[in-house]
C-alpha cells in the first residue's frame, strides 16, 4: 500500500467520513475501495472497447465518406 495525502472540500470529507462509518470502515479503507472500483471499471471499459473495435467490420466505419467517384451520395 502507498500512503497519500488528499485534500477535500469540507462537505465532501464529512460525507466520506459518514459513509465510511456506515460501512464500518476507515476513511482510508473506503477511499481505497472506491479507487479500486474505479480502476476496475476503467479496465473493463478498455477491454470492452478493444473487443468492440476488433470485431467491427471495415464497412461499419461510421462517418466515413465514399470516394468522390463512387456514384454514391454522401
Amino acid at each position: 500500500m502507498k500512503n497519500v495525502t488528499v485534500t477535500l472540500p469540507e462537505d465532501t470529507a464529512l460525507r466520506l467520513r459518514l459513509r465510511a462509518a456506515e460501512a464500518n470502515r476507515s476513511v482510508s479503507n473506503r477511499l481505497a475501495e472506491t479507487a479500486e472500483e474505479m480502476r476496475r471499471r476503467e479496465d473493463d471499459y478498455a477491454v470492452a472497447m478493444a473487443r468492440a473495435l476488433a470485431s467491427r467490420a471495415p464497412e461499419d466505419d461510421v462517418g466515413r465518406r465514399p470516394p468522390a467517384d463512387s456514384g454514391r451520395v454522401a
